[in-house]
């Protein structure tokens, strides 16, 4: 067997969970318009993105090894917290569960 073409995999550099996330100026314009009750249906979901895959980090993974592990992956894991539940409640069916038509 040939050890010619093995490459060496690297764990990807990861952002510590307790650094806020970012968001670019569309998005911080997007935010302000929701609360105001005045966004578009565009910033409406840029916004709601930008919570789930950005603020929340909900579809990344949540362990983190080494001597801060545990501080890390316990707040990774409170932050994707956030992310599920809006994405569970984003999925939820008020017809089949209540009864009642969705607004």
């Amino acid at each position: 067997m040939s050890t010619g073409n093995k490459r060496q995999i690297k764990p990807k550099d990861i952002e510590a969970p307790h650094k806020p996330a970012e968001p670019p100026k569309h998005v911080i314009k997007a935010l302000q318009a929701i609360s105001a009750g005045e966004a578009t249906e565009h910033q409406q979901k840029k916004a709601l993105q930008w919570i789930i895959n950005d603020a929340s980090r909900a579809y990344e993974p949540a362990f983190y090894p080494g001597e801060d592990g545990r501080r890390n992956t316990d707040f990774a894991l409170g932050r994707a917290f956030v992310g599920q539940q809006i994405i569970g409640l984003l999925k939820i069916n008020l017809l089949a569960l209540t009864g009642e038509e969705n607004d």
